[in-house]
């Protein structure tokens, strides 16, 4: 379990390396690119859903899997291709009236540091990159990358 303090109101989560094991995984019979996505994220995703939480989905990459993910779930916020992620993390802060200081934020990887120092409670897993690791009070989940780490996060904001 995370030790979540802070009062969270939207759970924000990269793509690539937490919601996914990092890995892509190609076809050898055509061109089809794969990802493994956890059912514990997936079941994730719906507890946050039905206790409230606001979940949205940024993404340095372009993937039919987010729009297949953010369709099961008719996810309002799922930004796919963003370089900036800040940017992006607090335009829904003003779209929700809700302030940084109450959002959680999940990232793995340079692309994310911004976010993760913005956000309220910032989170990654224990394979990120060593320069996210590094961020001040950041959390690091037991869960690695594509196995359960939406879920602990929910998981500990429940628990509270």
């Amino acid at each position: 379990m995370l030790n979540i303090e802070k009062d969270v109101k939207i759970i924000v989560t990269d793509f690539d390396g937490v919601l996914t094991d990092g890995f892509v995984y190609f076809s050898s019979v055509s061109d089809e690119e794969i990802k493994k996505l956890s059912f514990k994220d997936i079941m994730g995703i719906s507890i946050a859903l039905k206790n409230g939480y606001k979940v949205a989905i940024i993404s340095g990459e372009k993937n039919y899997i987010i729009d297949r993910l953010a369709a099961k779930f008719n996810l309002e916020d799922v930004h796919q291709g963003i370089r900036d992620k800040f940017s992006v993390l607090r335009s829904i802060s003003e779209k929700y009236n809700i302030p940084l200081s109450e959002i959680c934020y999940i990232g793995d990887d340079i692309n994310d540091i911004s976010a993760l120092e913005s956000a309220g409670v910032a989170v990654t897993v224990p394979d990120a990159n060593y320069k996210v690791k590094k961020i001040p009070n950041i959390l690091i989940s037991t869960a690695n990358s594509g196995n359960g780490v939406f879920r602990e996060v929910i998981d500990s904001l429940l628990a509270r």
